[in-house]
């Protein structure tokens, strides 16, 4: 009896079985708060589990991919990048538009972070560009995804030429790395059921009230570049009905990246997705870990809004022209946001610093962004996350119908 409960349940609706996890979290965490804590705990290992599986995956998946690809065989990495940046830049400018149209000013408050922002764009392109050349066994233990890729790519190279058994045995590795993570993946109802119990217990909403106009712009911004500015980048690239890609792109990649909070914990769930979809392995296997790192339009999204919230706070008049070099600038920056929950709010000075805020101020800046996380965070994770697979599927098939 109970193997045939398992049976159903490992065959059942995955987004079905995480929607009623979502709904037992919060109804837990009505109901019993200490409870909710405790459970907590299934959450973390869910995502501690999804952090840990990624970067080997990674690896392994792109030396694989790349030792074994056939001649004359090709990826399709060129437009997905070039669809990466400009879905990252129209981002920005969406936000700066919804900026200019509702302006919102804040009620700063003490920085919650003591962490040092970076002090320049040369700055974040230098620490990109050391990432490059970490140490594959630094990369691999800090989730270094740039740093991964470079090896990953680097080792299928030179395994192209290898003997036939050799790439067996990588082959065989990818497979098993990706039957771990699919066992991982199923266990995401329970996780996320961890994870918004947790939340709901120790946050509530009652701290985002004082900043609705704030939330209102972000919200409003990722749900135009989500449900309006992507579907038409996917038409204009497929000549095809967008919206059953990215609909399923946000139901089954966007809901689980909204409770990791965590474009490199859900790189296991886009490469899932992306072989559901029978997408190219030698491309999705690249190009996805390349997302978590490069597509960032919900970072530019919040680094862009909190900004010129700041600026509007403090009565600083801004052109529109100076508002798109801000986006420009917030576009490159959000490249170099980290892969984890809250990455995109230490790059917030950098942008202040182009307006003259000091960065006592900028710093009180992030601090609000620190207490909207709950929401801002997981809605800025669930776009990025979502569009990477959006933007390898929609590049994917054009190339294919060629």
């Amino acid at each position: 009896m109970l193997n045939t409960l398992i049976a159903r349940i490992a065959k059942g609706n995955l987004v079905m079985q995480i929607l009623v996890g979502i709904v037992a979290g919060a109804i837990l965490a009505t109901v019993s708060p200490s409870t909710a804590t405790s459970v907590g705990l299934l959450g973390s290992l869910f995502v501690g589990a999804l952090k840990a599986v990624a970067p080997i995956l990674v690896f392994i998946l792109v030396a694989a991919s790349i030792a074994n690809q056939k001649k004359n065989q090709h990826s399709y990495m060129r437009p997905i990048v070039i669809l990466y940046l400009i879905g990252t830049f129209l981002a920005a400018i969406t936000a700066v538009v919804l900026s200019f149209a509702f302006p919102t000013t804040l009620t700063l408050v003490e920085s919650t972070t003591s962490v040092t922002p970076p002090q320049g764009i040369a700055e974040v392109l230098h620490t990109l560009l050391f990432k490059l050349v970490d140490n594959p066994v630094h990369a691999l233990m800090d989730a270094n995804y740039i740093g991964i890729l470079a090896w990953g790519i680097g080792l299928g190279l030179a395994l192209h030429h290898a003997s036939d058994t050799t790439k067996s045995v990588f082959e065989d590795l990818s497979h098993g790395v990706s039957q771990i993570v699919r066992f991982i993946i199923r266990l995401a109802p329970l996780g996320i059921f961890g994870l918004v119990a947790a939340t709901f217990a120790s946050t509530g909403f009652s701290a985002l009230l004082g900043y609705a106009n704030l939330l209102f712009v972000l919200l409003s911004a990722m749900l135009v570049i989500a449900l309006v500015v992507n579907p038409i980048i996917v038409w204009v690239k497929t000549k095809q009905n967008p919206y059953p890609l990215v609909l399923q792109c946000l139901r089954e990649s966007g809901v689980t990246a909204f409770f990791t909070r965590s474009s490199a914990a859900n790189i296991p769930v886009n490469m899932a997705l992306c072989e559901k979809l029978k997408l190219d392995e030698d491309t999705y296997s690249v190009s996805i870990p390349l997302g978590a790192t490069i597509n960032m339009g919900g970072a530019a999204i919040t680094i862009t809004v909190l900004t010129l919230a700041a600026v509007h706070t403090l009565g600083i008049q801004v052109d529109f022209l100076s508002a798109v070099l801000l986006s420009l600038i917030a576009a490159i920056s959000a490249c170099g946001a980290s892969g984890v929950a809250g990455g995109s709010l230490l790059l917030i000075p950098l942008a202040c610093s182009l307006f003259g805020i000091p960065n006592e101020v900028a710093m009180q800046v992030v601090g609000v962004g620190f207490i909207i996380g709950v929401i801002q965070d997981s809605a800025e994770t669930a776009l990025n996350s979502s569009t990477d697979v959006v933007f390898t599927a929609a590049a994917c098939r054009a190339e294919q119908a060629k």
